[in-house]
């Protein structure tokens, strides 16, 4: 009998970050995954497929150029405002074996930034990605944010 076990290296990682000028409470009302069609543009239609338990969901992404994945959330803790989540399936095939994703926020408490919230999205791909696929990466994590940031001031904006 044999077993097989899978341990992926992470070399490749692209880091984004933003101050959104909203509180905090704005911004973490879009961090979930099955909401992220909420704010970025790029999606159309963001799905919950299943959860095999209370702990675990997979959501589904339908972004506008076809392209479809298929996210297990690993992490979501609304105390310390992050959420981690992984690549499980995707159409078309990756051409690298792994992608991990942690967006994480900070609320701004003091300074001229004082209610603004500071966000983080960390991206670690397994050695096998290229750099195009990281490039790639960075672009639509920076066109990501950009679009949390409006969508989150305009809630802010709504709610006052």
């Amino acid at each position: 009998m044999s077993t097989e076990s899978k341990t992926f290296s992470f070399i490749g990682e692209v880091v984004e970050s933003a101050v959104i000028k909203a509180p905090i409470s704005f911004v973490w009302h879009f961090i979930k995954l099955q909401e992220f069609d909420k704010f970025w543009s790029a999606i159309s239609k963001a799905e919950h497929v299943k959860g095999t338990s209370d702990e675990t969901d997979i959501v589904r992404w339908t972004f506008k150029d076809g392209d479809v994945v298929e996210l297990k959330q690993d992490e979501h803790s609304s105390l310390e405002h992050f959420i981690t989540f992984s690549v499980i399936n995707a159409e078309p095939k990756l051409t690298y074996s792994s992608v991990v994703n942690t967006i994480r926020l900070w609320a701004v408490t003091s300074g001229e930034f004082a209610g603004t919230t500071f966000v983080r999205w960390s991206t670690k791909f397994s050695s096998d990605a290229d750099l195009g696929v990281i490039e790639d990466a960075k672009y639509k994590r920076q066109d990501a944010l950009k679009d949390l940031s409006k969508a989150a001031e305009k809630l802010a904006k709504e709610r006052k």
